[in-house]
């Protein structure tokens, strides 16, 4: 199955990718063996994942989430799913009135 993740690296930086195999993308970025960026900032944690019915849908959700905010993605990495709409607007549309 196609999945889009995440990982925070050892910089506190994040990391999001696609993959058909969860599992084996996560131990080559573990190894050395992933992505340049990662291969510098190691270990990693997976700290986020969905699983898709289509590659080309992971792969959208990957783009979707690399243009994401730092908090925005910390907002799907804890589950705050209410915050993201919220999230999505620019800086002057948050500020309280």
């Amino acid at each position: 199955m196609p999945f889009a993740y995440m990982l925070r690296r050892s910089d506190g930086s994040y990391y999001v990718g696609s993959t058909t195999n969860l599992e084996l993308r996560l131990a080559q970025h573990q190894t050395g063996d992933g992505a340049a960026y990662t291969r510098r900032r190691r270990p990693v944690k997976l700290v986020w994942f969905e699983e898709f019915s289509r590659v080309d849908q992971a792969f959208a959700r990957e783009k979707q989430v690399q243009g994401w905010s730092r908090r925005k993605r910390e907002a799907l990495i804890t589950g705050d799913h209410h915050a993201l709409p919220t999230l999505s607007k620019g800086p002057s549309s948050r500020r309280p009135r």
